[in-house]
């Protein structure tokens, strides 16, 4: 029998190191034929050798994922930022173009990708907002180390979330600057809410446990490496009944993977609330995420300023910028990033880069979803 409060606190044991990965989605339109879908294979054939050494997948829709390799700031976003200037370049010369949106406006969902965890995910989820999630949208995940703190990087996270969902939603949709996040609230609340609602939380590592053995089986491990969805509503807890065995450290671990929230813990912090951006802006989103984590100045400052819009993720997401509490704060945690992020090595032109966004989108309260949609009016 597998001990669920060990493993929820080793998720927490990650030490005392300072570095950031970025794992950025892409969807891959064909220039000339936006409208239609493109090949998984005719990406992958595509695609150059990558300099920065960034792992290449695809999400079910043909979703371009490139996951950098983990380092200190400046060396993680440099490198990925030349795998994807390789990237651009490569797809460009075969007629492919890359999307800066959360949400696909162009294209309906359609999956390519049919491995047994996807057709398991897809029975599970269904329609619409499964399939939706699992072809149309694209995310940047932040993947931040616990650092000497873990719980007060954990707090940060999770209260700093709805100013950072409102000044970087870019999926606008029926009403939403975050469609992308409406999407994902609609689906199975026991794996994409937050871990633990505001003011509620206590011990972290706790708190996960009670989350992973109250969350839904999505699916389970058959004899012979299958894999069989469970579409009965039962939880993890109720595992031996469902699955007629005791489970094994492997079967939490990987029903740890079918779980979304917000904030996921893994030995480092998986953020994983932040829209897909132009691929421009990624580092943008990827400094500004850091530094406030990172840097307890600047979290500080931060942390009092989102103070009044704690827990608004449903206004951050539906309304974006245009909210005056969401804007304020957002400008008070943008001006503290850029003042933390020299200590922690970032390049001028990344700082530079940083103010830039600022005076465009978080001072003017428009997110990055309202140049998008006038991108589509035009």
């Amino acid at each position: 029998m597998t001990d669920v409060q060990a493993y929820a606190r080793e998720c927490f044991h990650g030490g005392g190191a300072d570095r950031l990965g970025v794992e950025l989605e892409f969807l891959v339109y064909d220039a000339v034929r936006p409208a239609e879908q493109v090949p998984v294979a005719r990406i992958r054939d595509a695609l150059p050798p990558l300099p920065g050494g960034s792992r290449v997948t695809f999400e079910p829709g043909g979703q371009l994922e490139l996951s950098g390799p983990p380092g200190l700031l400046p060396v993680a976003v440099a490198r990925l930022a030349a795998d994807v200037r390789a990237v651009r370049l490569a797809l460009g010369e075969a007629g492919l173009s890359l999307g800066g949106a959360g949400l696909d406006p162009r294209r309906p969902p359609v999956r390519q990708l049919r491995e047994p965890r996807y057709e398991a995910m897809a029975a599970f989820l269904g329609v619409p907002y499964g399939l939706t999630m699992m072809c149309s949208t694209a995310s940047i995940q932040l993947n931040v180390d616990m650092g000497g703190d873990p719980i007060a990087r954990w707090t940060r996270a999770h209260r700093l979330g709805p100013v950072l969902v409102a000044a970087f939603a870019n999926s606008p949709a029926g009403g939403w600057m975050s469609a992308r996040q409406a999407i994902w609230a609609a689906l199975d609340p026991s794996r994409t809410a937050p871990v633990a609602p505001p003011g509620q939380g206590g011990d972290p590592a706790a708190d996960w446990a009670r989350y992973l053995l109250d969350a839904r089986l999505m699916m389970i491990r058959c004899a012979g490496g299958g894999l069989r969805p469970v579409l009965d509503g039962s939880a993890f807890r109720d595992f031996a009944r469902v699955a007629g065995r005791p489970p094994e450290q492997e079967d939490l671990v990987y029903h740890a993977t079918t779980l979304f929230p917000p904030v996921r813990p893994r030995g480092w912090l998986e953020i994983r609330y932040l829209d897909a951006q132009g691929a421009d802006d990624w580092a943008v989103a990827a400094a500004v995420v850091y530094a406030l984590i990172a840097d307890d100045r600047a979290a500080e400052t931060a942390l009092e300023a989102a103070a009044p819009v704690e827990g608004r993720w449903t206004d951050a997401a539906r309304l974006g910028l245009a909210d005056p509490g969401l804007r304020r704060a957002a400008a008070a945690c943008f001006r503290a990033a850029a003042e933390a992020l020299p200590r922690s090595g970032a390049e001028p032109e990344l700082v530079a880069r940083v103010r830039a966004f600022a005076a465009k989108h978080i001072e003017s309260g428009r997110s990055p979803a309202v140049d998008l949609m006038e991108e589509l009016i035009v």
